[in-house]
């Protein structure tokens, strides 16, 4: 089992501890798809004075194309060796170069509830506002919401595999040098980056 001692929980707050604070140096953000990843990783990036790393952006290349897995991982291999960085993205291609690497997770183990209407409301405004992602890419409304590669639909049907996996991961104590800490809600986020000295916000 592995040790979640370091997100304490009294009346609905996170606390972290100095060990937990030291071990901030590598950090990668994993969940479900639309639980919000990459928006506290940017906030943790940005608080910890570290630079954010963007999975997504390495593994899809322009046109939704797939990058070959030997260049990712090289690609990966050499953000990894940096001496601090915040990551996010759940590839398990590149699992064992950056878990191996980091000195402490983020697991946004959240309900379905919340992840659902991420889903829906952020690929909407995406949709809407033509917002360019990672590598110049674009959501369309028939991507989202008519095609069977739709985000959403792959929210709704990976989110609790998902996190069974994760569950599994760390359970199995495959790396014991990562520091955990496992978020149940936006709250819990929003009081982890406060205690790590940003405002307390998370969208």
């Amino acid at each position: 089992m592995y040790r979640r001692a370091d997100a304490y929980r009294d009346a609905d707050m996170v606390t972290v501890d100095q060990d937990t604070k030291r071990a901030m140096q590598r950090v990668v953000v994993v969940g479900t798809s639309c639980s919000g990843k990459t928006t506290l990783a940017r906030l943790l990036s940005r608080v910890l004075g570290a630079p954010h790393v963007e999975l997504d952006g390495i593994h899809w290349m322009p046109d939704w194309q797939l990058r070959p897995v030997d260049e990712v991982r090289r690609m990966v291999g050499e953000a990894a060796s940096a001496e601090r960085w915040v990551m996010d993205g759940n590839y398990s291609a590149v699992r064992d170069i950056v878990w191996g690497r980091a000195t402490a997770v983020v697991w946004l183990n959240y309900p379905f509830r919340v992840v659902l209407w991420r889903a829906l409301s952020r690929t909407t405004r995406r949709v809407i506002t033509r917002e360019e992602l990672f590598s110049g890419n674009r959501e369309g409304f028939r991507q989202s919401f008519l095609s069977r590669d739709s985000i959403i639909l792959w929210a709704i049907t990976s989110h609790g595999q998902i996190r069974r996996k994760y569950r599994r991961i760390l359970d199995d104590g495959d790396f014991p040098h990562l520091r955990v800490i496992e978020l149940r809600g936006p709250a819990e986020a929003e009081a982890l980056v406060a205690l790590l000295g940003a405002p307390p916000r998370v969208e």
